[in-house]
Parts: C-alpha cells; sequence; structure tokens
C-alpha cells in the first residue's frame, strides 16, 4: 500500500508523536511506501528507504492557534497536489483542511468544553483565559466536520469513542484502537531513588504529566497528602509557571513532596517508586497510564478515565477527582495492604501485554488493509 499520514510530529517528544512514530515504522516493517507530513520527523523514519518526509516549517506567527490554522493549509495545499497517489491518507484531528480516509481523535475538544472542570468559562478579560476559550470552542467547532468527513475514525478509548458518536458520527466508522505501550521499555525491575536526588527510604507515589494546569488535577493529590504522612511524592512535569509548588508549601509538606522537572527517565523512575497516582479530571487516553501497568505499578485513577476500559480492572477507581479525602484513604489502603499492591501489580502486568504496541500497530494495518480494498 502507499500511505500518507499527516501529524505534527513523528518522535518521542509528546504521546502523540509517539503514536506516529510507532504506527509508521510498522507500515515500513510491513512493506508498504509511506509519506509523513509534518514538522517534526524521527531521523530513524526519515532515513528509510520506503519513507519520504515531508517537512512543513513551523510558522512563527503568534499563538499556537495560529501555527495550528497555517499547518492545516499548508498539509491541505500539499494533499489537493498528491491525493491521487495514495491508497489510504490519515490525518491527527484536525491538521488538513482537506477531506482524508482516517482521523484519529486523541481529544475531543467539544467533550472538554462541556466538562465541569473546564477551568476557563469564568468570566474575566484576562487575554490568556480569553485564547483558551476561543482555542478550545475553535476546535470544538471544527472536529465534528473532520470525523465526519472521514472514512474511519480512530478513537483511542472507548469513551472517546462515545464522545465522536455523540458529536453525531455513524457508530459504524469509528474504531477503538488503544495507544500502546513498550513493555520492553517499561516493566517491573530494580529502581534507583538516588538517581532522582529521592531519598533512599520510605514510600512513594508518582505523579506524571501538565503541572501548570488543573486539568490533570495534582491540587488533589496534594490535599491529600497532609493526611498521609507515610508517603513522600515524586512529580515529574514542568514547574515552571506552575501553582503547586506554592500549595505543597502552603500546605506544609514541601518536605516530602519533590518537584523532579521533566525526565526522559520515566521508565526508571517508575521501578523507583511504589505507586501511580493519577486522579485526572479529562483524558482522552492516558499513555502515562499505561506505562505505569506495564511497570507493574498499583494504580489509582479516576473512575471518569478507567470506567469502562480495558484496564479498569488493573486500577483503584476514585470515584471524585476532586475528592482529597477519599484518595487519602485508598492511598492509605495501599500503603497498608501488600497484598492488594501484589493482585493490582499482577493484573497490571498482564493486561500490558494485551496493549503493547505490537497490538496497537496491528489493529492500524489492519484498518489501512480494509480501507484500501473498499476504495
Amino acid at each position: 500500500m502507499r500511505i500518507a499520514i499527516i501529524a505534527h510530529l513523528f518522535g518521542y517528544r509528546d504521546g502523540q508523536g509517539r503514536v506516529n512514530l510507532e504506527v509508521a515504522q510498522a507500515v515500513l516493517e510491513a512493506g508498504h511506501e509511506l509519506t509523513m507530513v509534518g514538522h517534526e520527523c524521527s531521523e530513524k523514519l526519515s532515513s528509510h528507504p520506503n519513507a519520504i518526509f515531508v517537512k512543513i516549517q513551523e510558522s512563527s506567527i503568534p499563538t499556537q492557534f495560529m501555527r495550528n490554522w497555517m499547518f492545516a493549509i499548508r498539509s491541505a495545499r500539499w494533499l489537493r497536489k498528491n491525493r491521487t497517489r495514495f491508497d489510504v491518507v490519515q490525518a491527527n484531528g484536525f491538521v488538513t483542511f482537506e477531506a482524508v480516509d482516517v482521523v484519529a481523535a486523541h481529544f475531543v475538544h467539544s467533550s472538554w468544553y462541556k466538562h465541569p472542570s473546564y477551568p476557563f468559562h469564568m468570566p474575566t478579560a484576562r487575554p490568556y483565559v480569553i485564547y483558551q476559550n476561543f482555542f478550545t470552542w475553535f476546535n470544538a467547532r471544527v472536529e465534528r466536520s473532520v470525523y465526519a468527513r472521514a472514512k474511519a475514525v480512530v478513537a483511542v478509548s472507548r469513551r472517546t469513542g462515545r464522545e465522536v458518536q455523540d458529536l453525531g458520527i455513524d457508530a459504524d466508522k469509528i474504531h477503538v484502537i488503544y495507544n500502546g505501550v513498550d513493555t520492553e521499555v517499561f516493566h517491573r525491575g530494580k529502581g534507583d531513588r538516588t538517581h532522582f536526588g529521592l531519598p533512599e527510604q520510605g514510600n512513594y507515589g508518582l505523579f506524571v504529566g501538565d503541572i501548570r494546569t488543573p486539568r490533570k488535577n495534582l491540587e488533589t493529590v496534594l490535599r491529600a497528602m497532609p493526611e498521609l504522612p507515610p508517603l513522600s511524592l515524586a512529580i515529574a512535569g514542568d514547574p515552571a509557571g506552575s501553582p503547586y509548588p506554592a500549595l505543597a508549601r502552603e500546605l506544609g509538606i514541601a518536605d516530602r513532596v519533590f518537584f523532579l522537572g521533566k525526565t526522559s527517565e520515566v521508565a526508571l523512575l517508575m521501578r523507583s517508586v511504589d505507586m501511580f497516582v493519577f486522579p485526572s479530571r479529562y483524558e482522552a487516553h492516558p499513555l502515562v497510564l499505561m506505562e505505569a501497568l506495564a511497570s507493574g505499578l498499583p494504580v489509582i485513577a479516576s473512575a471518569f478515565i478507567a470506567e469502562g476500559e480495558d484496564f479498569v480492572d488493573a486500577c483503584l477507581l476514585l470515584p471524585d477527582p476532586n475528592d482529597a479525602g477519599a484518595l487519602a484513604k485508598q492511598i492509605t489502603q495501599l500503603l497498608e495492604s501488600p497484598a492488594l499492591r501484589e493482585e493490582l501489580s499482577g493484573i497490571a502486568l498482564a493486561q500490558a501485554q494485551q496493549m503493547n504496541w505490537a497490538v496497537t500497530t496491528r489493529k492500524y494495518l489492519n484498518l489501512y488493509e480494509a480501507l484500501a480494498k473498499s476504495s
């Protein structure tokens, strides 16, 4: 087959970029021809003899919204000239104004905009709040037409699939394909707390994610900490502009909370802690949660992101992600029960094997083959 994928990134820098990289590698390993259209691409992919990388230079105009808009214009211009060369064209959400065969839904802006935890509905004239409202509103308006024009929509979780269907998209063309996890990199094993500057003794929880905005919900974890003197917390995320170091000091827990910054060594960090705490208020399908399961960590996750998904049995569910008292009780339950930790760890490891990258990419290839045959 001759396949084209349009996305901003094909690489390890973020979750969507990693999915694109894994799918692209699988396409090439299967002997197909691949053209990638984007801002940035791994050299391993771009140098492959069956691959072409069409670089769209990122615009220098201000705001991410305008840069995304320019990318969509330029990718559409390229696709209009080259569409007949391909059997299947895939796009990652709204990245082009042209219709494509497959759209991957990694995030449904319409659902986040309506979510009770959406933080920017407050009446204010602050430019940042106005911009965030406009950014989300615009993406919510355009994504329905993007999904409607595609022959197939890949939803990265069952809930995401339901959210796409709620936009009026035919359920028959929605395919749930979970993001995968690298079970060779993420696994149980010996950690190294000193490598991250962590005291060696004691129990550690881990939080990984964006800590500059409230969506990932570090706040509830910190507010649970005063009730948990036996627990320290490691936090992997960029603290620049984050309100949470100040909150940790205000709560009197700064001596037990370690802001590690962003790290490329998340796998080693996960082997160095005792549990993963992730009460996120909204997610499509968090890759980091899959990595925690593959590392054999007991996981506490908000019910909103885990209920109804294949990995639900591997998690303790927090019904209300804003309930710090309930979270403290669940963490205490894990701390006091080595048997429960081991039970959850075993379920997590087994589940991760069913959600590795080989499973994910095979499903993408099967979809491409079905679409190529039907065209």
